[in-house]
């Protein structure tokens, strides 16, 4: 089969440069007022040497931070910019989403608009006419389609849109992630739409942020970094990658940001408002991974250590250290405690020691949660730190499941069984 059968898109060592003037002159009176433009021309690179295959009915993702390329590149393929480098074939024609409604005119109305938008998507009048019932319905806009355009809601501007840009089944679809800003429900909407769409046949290619959708509607993903190429592969491997990037440099922003824990008894005012005795304090509260490191957030799925440092004022024996992990709102997901697993310590007068809690792997989903840690023995309380430690929790993958915590894994019946008759 050859390149051209297989490809529907095929982009070889394209590059993208833009040119920026300093000092614009804009209007004679301008230049008459302050003389010639002086400021020197500079370029900024928003793609360099990108090159990818689509195959013909498959869906492809770009993903990677804003400012990475990825809107530039769907308006090369779109035909929008060209590329200052490298080249892009096409297959068939391109219908692309980049920037719903704005081919649409506000003084008329929605009704008006449809053929106004489709005469400049290249639809001829009876194509538009034979998909105009269909249009009104799936944008579902009511009356607002007699009405001018000019009053309706952004979202109905994107409901209206959408519906106009994919009324005639394309055979090559550009979307870059102009959805978003619909409501929920029509979110839904447009996806289930593209999912009809990506199994009659027609070639996707999609940005998005959102990771999960990525992974389950892509076959395959290419992340873009400052213009460059990172990855290309499928979605499960290459979304895995990127978010591994992600947490990394999180990791390394949150170390620089980190502020030196004084070494000396806290006194502050923050710990005189704890409960407790003040036979011992919590000092701090330290993560660490798989190996040992200190890290400032953990990750869903792998080993992680809570080290709870602790100092005392007197000899103490037999003391249990419980934990209590809390969402923002208070809600509490888990309280482990080292008594329950047969765990006592000692701590002693003067000597900052530390308890450690490991999870693995920690099954918390990720999110934001605190962390209380109280130290009791026998129902006497000698310090009850409520809610002053920051859990982060990142994800190393796109979560598969709801909620606030992974369950371990169940057991499915190997098939549906048939309810007896008269079962609710």
């Amino acid at each position: 089969m050859s390149e051209q059968a297989e490809y529907a898109i095929v982009v070889d060592s394209v590059s993208k440069v833009f040119e920026m003037q300093q000092d614009r002159r804009s209007t004679f009176k301008e230049r008459f007022v302050r003389g010639k433009a002086r400021g020197s021309k500079q370029t900024f690179r928003a793609l360099s040497d990108v090159s990818f295959k689509i195959k013909k009915g498959t869906t492809f993702g770009l993903i990677g931070h804003n400012g990475s390329g990825k809107s530039t590149m769907l308006k090369i393929l779109a035909g929008v910019y060209r590329p200052s480098n490298g080249s892009v074939a096409v297959s068939d024609k391109v219908d692309a989403l980049l920037e719903l409604g704005a081919g649409f005119h506000g003084e008329l109305t929605g009704r008006e608009n449809i053929f106004l938008n489709g005469a400049i998507l290249g639809r001829s009048r009876k194509q538009i006419e034979d998909t105009l019932d269909w249009i009104i319905d799936f944008a579902d806009i009511g009356d607002f389609i007699d009405q001018p355009v000019k009053v309706y809601s952004s979202g109905m501007t994107v409901r209206l849109g959408f519906a106009v840009a994919v009324a005639i089944k394309p055979r090559v679809l550009i979307v870059d992630e102009i959805i978003a800003v619909g409501d929920e429900e029509f979110q839904r909407k447009c996806f289930d739409y593209m999912r009809e769409l990506r199994d009659s046949g027609t070639t996707i290619a999609l940005v998005t942020h959102s990771l999960s959708l990525a992974q389950e509607m892509c076959d395959e993903v290419v992340w873009l970094d400052h213009g460059e190429v990172q990855m290309i592969g499928s979605a499960d491997e290459t979304v895995t990658a990127y978010l591994e990037a992600v947490n990394a440099k999180e990791a390394r922003n949150r170390a620089a940001q980190a502020v030196d824990e004084l070494d000396e008894f806290p006194e502050d005012d923050s710990y005189k408002l704890n409960q407790g005795n003040g036979d011992c304090r919590m000092t701090r509260v330290e993560f660490l991974n798989a190996v040992g490191e200190v890290v400032p957030f953990a990750t869903t799925g792998e080993k992680t250590t809570i080290r709870v440092y602790v100092r005392a004022k007197k000899d103490l024996h037999d003391v249990e250290l419980g934990l209590a992990f809390s969402t923002d709102g208070g809600v509490t997901i888990a309280g482990p405690n080292s008594r329950a697993n047969g765990r006592l310590y000692s701590l002693y007068a003067g000597e900052e020691t530390f308890v450690d809690y490991t999870m693995d792997p920690i099954r918390i989903q990720p999110g934001r949660f605190w962390i209380t840690t109280c130290f009791v023995r026998d129902g006497l309380m000698f310090d009850y730190s409520d809610r002053k430690t920051e859990l982060v929790v990142r994800g190393g993958r796109v979560m598969d499941e709801p909620g606030l915590v992974t369950l371990p894994s169940g057991s499915w019946s190997r098939r549906a069984g048939i309810a007896a008759e008269g079962d609710n």
